[in-house]
């Protein structure tokens, strides 16, 4: 495709992992550089921001920006991979009222403990945990510091196995359904996922975002550029400073700035609308972090 650098949002289907939506869009695009900001499971859907060509030195920006979440969780049954791809471990009827749910949440907002699920890319040992977990392999993992920005709960169905929807808006790292599984226990049973939807990425919405099917068809018909979003608008987070062209000829230089009063860490540096590069504010001076020009 003829399209410069830029983001694609892509409306991932279930079932698919997210290094399956990066190889088909490689030859949807007709580019082998992209990457992705945020695994998905395979049983979620919703919102991959994938960067293409240069942007994929962007794709941190994106990355650490806080996710929101639409998750259902099945109280009373816990599965190994704390969702619904995982197989059954346990089972035990619970009994608990919508105010007992809503008490609950209260423990799990703000800066929270978490132990990532044996179903996971992390790493312990230099070994990835899910690579242990298919060999029967249960190790020690140490917890992680997490960020739970937003926690609401949306609806409660009762029955020995209730089923809760809840929405979360969490920093990077959040394991959604080890969430609810710890929701569980503080009410004294296990729980795990049955859907799992990304809805945003700071300012980005699965309602402006693509699915696979729409992206092969703004193929066929010779419009693929309608798909890939402006880097400067998909970082709009970032403050911006613009520059003239003279100014901008240091930035392709990869020359520092002089500061801009009140600006503090990253910054976007454009000029007529397109993204030059991210700087860094230091001291007096506006640092190169990523140049583009």
């Amino acid at each position: 495709m003829s399209a410069g650098p830029g983001f694609v949002l892509v409306d991932k289907a279930g079932g698919w992992t997210s290094h399956d939506v990066v190889a088909k869009s490689r030859r949807i695009l007709g580019m082998r550089r992209i990457g992705h900001a945020g695994t998905l499971d395979p049983m979620a859907t919703g919102l991959l921001v994938l960067g293409i060509g240069r942007a994929t030195r962007l794709l941190r920006f994106v990355t650490d920006l806080p996710k929101e979440y639409e998750a259902t969780a099945l109280f009373g049954v816990a599965t190994d991979s704390l969702d619904a791809d995982g197989e059954v471990t346990a089972r035990a009827p619970m009994s608990f009222e919508r105010e007992d749910v809503a008490r609950a949440m209260n423990c799990f907002r703000g800066e929270i403990l978490q132990t990532p699920p044996m179903v996971s890319a992390v790493k312990v040992g230099g070994k990835r945990l899910h690579e242990m977990a298919r060999r029967g392999e249960e190790v020690e993992r140490p917890a992680r510091r997490v960020r739970v920005h937003r926690l609401e709960l949306e609806s409660y169905s009762a029955g020995p196995f209730p089923e809760v929807r809840f929405r979360v808006v969490g920093g990077s790292g959040l394991y959604v359904r080890v969430l609810a599984d710890d929701l569980a226990k503080a009410l004294g049973g296990r729980a795990h996922l049955t859907s799992l939807r990304r809805v945003g990425s700071g300012g980005l919405r699965v309602e402006k975002a693509w699915t696979i099917e729409q992206l092969v068809c703004l193929g066929d018909e010779g419009r693929l550029a309608e798909a890939v979003l402006e880097p400067a608008a998909a970082l709009a987070h970032l403050p911006s400073v613009r520059v003239d062209h003279d100014e901008a000829v240091r930035v392709s230089y990869g020359q520092r700035l002089p500061a801009t009063p009140g600006l503090d860490g990253h910054v976007r540096v454009t000029m007529d609308g397109r993204l030059l590069a991210i700087y860094r504010a230091s001291d007096d001076r506006l640092v190169p972090e990523v140049v583009l020009a």
